[in-house]
Protein backbone atom coordinates (compact mmCIF):
# COMPACT_ATOMS: atom_id res chain seq x y z
CA UNK A 1 0.00 0.00 0.00
CA UNK A 2 1.29 3.18 -0.83
CA UNK A 3 -0.46 5.69 0.57
CA UNK A 4 -2.39 6.87 3.57
CA UNK A 5 -5.83 6.17 0.89
CA UNK A 6 -5.16 2.97 0.13
CA UNK A 7 -5.15 2.20 3.91
CA UNK A 8 -8.40 3.50 4.29
CA UNK A 9 -10.01 1.45 1.01
CA UNK A 10 -8.72 -1.94 2.39
CA UNK A 11 -10.78 -0.36 5.82
CA UNK A 12 -13.86 0.30 4.17
CA UNK A 13 -13.71 -2.95 2.16
CA UNK A 14 -13.53 -4.54 5.77
CA UNK A 15 -16.64 -2.51 6.66
CA UNK A 16 -18.75 -3.40 3.73
CA UNK A 17 -20.10 -7.02 2.69
CA UNK A 18 -17.75 -8.15 0.68
CA UNK A 19 -20.23 -9.56 -1.99
CA UNK A 20 -19.61 -5.58 -3.00
CA UNK A 21 -16.55 -6.41 -4.39
CA UNK A 22 -17.41 -9.48 -6.43
CA UNK A 23 -18.86 -6.27 -8.75
CA UNK A 24 -17.52 -3.13 -7.73
CA UNK A 25 -14.26 -1.30 -6.96
CA UNK A 26 -13.71 1.70 -4.86
CA UNK A 27 -12.79 4.29 -6.92
CA UNK A 28 -12.72 7.50 -4.27
CA UNK A 29 -12.80 7.73 -0.80
CA UNK A 30 -13.42 11.05 0.83
CA UNK A 31 -13.64 11.75 4.30
CA UNK A 32 -14.63 14.48 5.74
CA UNK A 33 -15.60 16.01 9.69
CA UNK A 34 -19.20 15.10 9.73
CA UNK A 35 -19.52 12.36 6.56
CA UNK A 36 -18.08 9.31 4.73
CA UNK A 37 -18.20 8.95 0.81
CA UNK A 38 -17.46 6.05 -1.13
CA UNK A 39 -17.36 5.90 -4.56
CA UNK A 40 -17.99 2.39 -6.06
CA UNK A 41 -17.50 1.81 -9.71
CA UNK A 42 -19.07 -1.48 -11.29
CA UNK A 43 -16.63 -3.46 -12.53
CA UNK A 44 -16.96 -3.98 -16.31
CA UNK A 45 -18.10 -7.72 -16.40
CA UNK A 46 -21.18 -8.37 -18.31
CA UNK A 47 -24.23 -10.80 -17.08
CA UNK A 48 -23.87 -13.92 -17.40
CA UNK A 49 -27.00 -14.46 -19.10
CA UNK A 50 -25.53 -12.81 -21.98
CA UNK A 51 -22.13 -14.38 -21.80
CA UNK A 52 -22.52 -15.83 -25.62
CA UNK A 53 -23.46 -12.56 -27.39
CA UNK A 54 -21.39 -9.94 -28.65
CA UNK A 55 -22.13 -7.09 -26.01
CA UNK A 56 -20.76 -3.68 -25.83
CA UNK A 57 -20.06 -1.72 -23.04
CA UNK A 58 -21.96 1.19 -23.26
CA UNK A 59 -21.35 3.74 -19.87
CA UNK A 60 -23.15 4.20 -17.08
CA UNK A 61 -26.24 4.84 -15.45
CA UNK A 62 -26.66 8.01 -13.27
CA UNK A 63 -24.75 7.63 -9.61
CA UNK A 64 -27.45 6.38 -6.85
CA UNK A 65 -26.53 7.55 -3.23
CA UNK A 66 -27.36 5.06 -0.79
CA UNK A 67 -26.78 6.35 2.92
CA UNK A 68 -25.17 3.13 4.84
CA UNK A 69 -24.88 2.90 8.95
CA UNK A 70 -22.95 5.77 10.23
CA UNK A 71 -19.05 4.61 11.15
CA UNK A 72 -17.93 6.95 14.39
CA UNK A 73 -21.15 9.32 14.53
CA UNK A 74 -20.00 10.08 10.63
CA UNK A 75 -22.85 9.89 7.67
CA UNK A 76 -21.62 7.06 5.29
CA UNK A 77 -23.09 7.55 2.12
CA UNK A 78 -22.18 5.10 -1.14
CA UNK A 79 -21.99 6.47 -4.79
CA UNK A 80 -23.00 4.02 -6.83
CA UNK A 81 -22.33 3.82 -10.13
CA UNK A 82 -23.64 0.86 -12.64
CA UNK A 83 -22.55 0.09 -16.02
CA UNK A 84 -24.86 -0.39 -19.02
CA UNK A 85 -24.05 -2.51 -22.26
CA UNK A 86 -25.89 -3.43 -25.53
CA UNK A 87 -26.48 -6.35 -26.55
CA UNK A 88 -25.26 -6.34 -30.23
CA UNK A 89 -27.73 -8.73 -31.77
CA UNK A 90 -31.23 -7.22 -30.74
CA UNK A 91 -29.63 -3.32 -30.09
CA UNK A 92 -31.35 -3.59 -26.31
CA UNK A 93 -29.28 -2.18 -23.29
CA UNK A 94 -28.87 -3.84 -20.95
CA UNK A 95 -27.25 -4.02 -16.73
CA UNK A 96 -27.06 -6.47 -14.03
CA UNK A 97 -29.99 -6.44 -11.45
Amino acid sequence: MENKNDYSQELIKLLLPSEIFEYFEIVDLQVTSSSINVHLEELNLPPEEYRGEKITSKGFHSVSVVQDFPIRNKSVYLHIKRRRWLVESSNIVVSRN
